[in-house]
């Protein structure tokens, strides 16, 4: 069985960072220690040990070391979307976009908003099974 063990993305500033995915239900639950001021800080939901962000942090990083969030995002399944779009608010956190239907047809509703490093992060209401689409031709 395959299934995706994590996404994976460059920090400049912990705390800040660990503070915005508590706010969305998310808490450390491992580090890894690469070397003296580089490690691996493992990001899961309540309950489930399974692995869903790691963290990457450099300290002193080298030269040309890249932290760009790039074109992509990371998505959640939060549940209640109201909900978690108000405990941002709360927190002083940003809503880049505000909740809306995607697709036609369906009850589908997401919000995007952005982590402290500029990373996307899409809010997805429920529990967003992964679609069945078939491929294009």
């Amino acid at each position: 069985m395959v299934r995706i063990a994590h996404a994976n993305y460059r920090i400049r500033d912990v705390e800040p960072t660990l503070a915005f995915w508590a706010a969305l239900g998310l808490s450390c639950t491992g580090c890894l220690q690469i070397s003296e001021g580089y490690y691996l800080i493992y990001l899961s939901a309540p309950g489930n040990d399974d692995v869903t962000i790691e963290l990457t942090v450099q300290e002193n990083p080298p030269e040309g070391y890249d932290r760009s969030p790039g074109a992509g995002h990371i998505a959640l399944a939060v549940g209640d979307l109201d909900a978690a779009v108000g405990r941002l608010r709360e927190q002083g956190i940003p809503v880049t976009v505000e909740p809306f239907h995607p697709v036609t047809g369906n009850d589908l509703r997401v919000a995007f908003t952005a982590d402290p490093n500029g990373m996307k992060v899409e809010l997805i209401e429920g529990d967003f099974p992964t679609p069945r689409d078939p491929m294009p031709a």
